[in-house]
């Protein structure tokens, strides 16, 4: 088994709580560090386009620490949880690509087929495309939400496909159970998260429609109002899956964790209000992979009490042991 040693998370008084730590974290995040990441393309094979912002620091070495990062539903390069994740990073030397997966951030536009929980494909050109740019660098892949059920997808689906290069990766607060986690959204006090990513994703939908005239919108037999619904009329069918249940199954990220090789962390919440904690307690993990369940931080906020970078600086720790 894997040593780690994390400390405890201890929440302010007044932040405790997960539903308390989910939206300080994701509607109040302090002023982020300005925008100086160079973009850089990255081509497919079916004619979309990804794209990663690189965060270099200065003087960093040609064979440096790299660290990749995906971001969560309805999510982007300048979510909070990676924007404080990348400069951490790079004040310790660490270059940083954060991915917009497909049609997010500053890729919108450049992508008509949706990004979904399992396309860890297009995470794997992602990775050899680094591996081009930066030759000699030990990688790193975190994955934050839906963006660490891809890398725990990537990571044990086929383990003969990691690059060489991938040394270690962590995923924080990850949907394991995708169906699970999906349809608990319709739970209350839940379902206003529901409610919210359904109104990001349908509004998504309109403005691509708006800028590429071959864009064929879905005909849904109602609006959706719920998740799992959105996922069953438009995430499933454009991405090659029946429906959303056959989507859930065949992406869920915990049946492929025994088969991963690399050191891998997964970190996650008691009191996340998005991701059910069972999942978790059932794992039987291989040595590879550790499990830390915090007893705070709700989903993707741990704001600590005596600093805000309590989860970067685990990861920082985790990238260098």
């Amino acid at each position: 088994m894997l040593q780690i040693t994390i400390p405890p998370f201890r929440s302010p008084w007044a932040l405790a709580g997960g539903h308390r730590q989910t939206l300080v974290g994701a509607f109040f995040p302090g002023r982020l560090p300005e925008e100086r990441a160079v973009i850089r393309r990255i081509p497919l094979a079916d004619g979309d386009t990804l794209v990663v912002h690189d965060d270099c620091p200065t003087n960093w070495p040609s064979n440096g620490p790299v660290a990749v990062m995906l971001h969560g539903l309805a999510g982007c390069h300048r979510s909070s949880y990676l924007v404080r994740t990348a400069a951490v990073l790079n004040a310790n030397g660490v270059r940083s690509f954060r991915l917009d997966l497909r049609g997010c951030g500053a890729g919108f536009g450049l992508a008509i087929k949706p990004y979904n929980a399992g396309c860890s494909d297009d995470v794997l050109q992602v990775l050899r495309a680094i591996a081009e740019w930066c030759p000699g660098s030990p990688v790193s892949l975190f994955g934050f939400s839906l963006g660490g059920n891809i890398v725990l997808k990537l990571l044990g689906e086929a383990p003969d496909r990691v690059p060489a290069e991938l040394v270690r990766a962590a995923a924080i607060n990850p949907p394991i159970d995708l169906a699970r986690c999906t349809y608990g959204l319709a739970r209350w006090p839940q379902r206003h998260y529901d409610a919210y990513f359904v109104k990001q994703l349908l509004q998504r939908l309109r403005d691509l429609q708006q800028l590429r005239s071959d864009f064929v919108p879905p005909t849904f037999t109602r609006p959706p109002r719920r998740l799992v619904e959105f996922d069953d009329q438009f995430t499933a069918p454009r991405s090659g899956f029946r429906n959303a249940d056959d989507y859930y199954e065949r992406c869920s990220s915990e049946q492929f964790l025994p088969a991963i090789r690399i050191p891998t962390l997964i970190l996650t919440a008691r009191n996340d209000p998005l991701i059910p904690i069972e999942p978790f307690e059932r794992l039987s993990l291989p040595s590879s992979v550790h499990l830390h369940i915090a007893e705070g931080g709700g989903h993707l906020g741990y704001i600590a009490s005596r600093s805000g970078d309590w989860l970067q600086t685990q990861l920082l720790g985790w990238l260098r042991p």
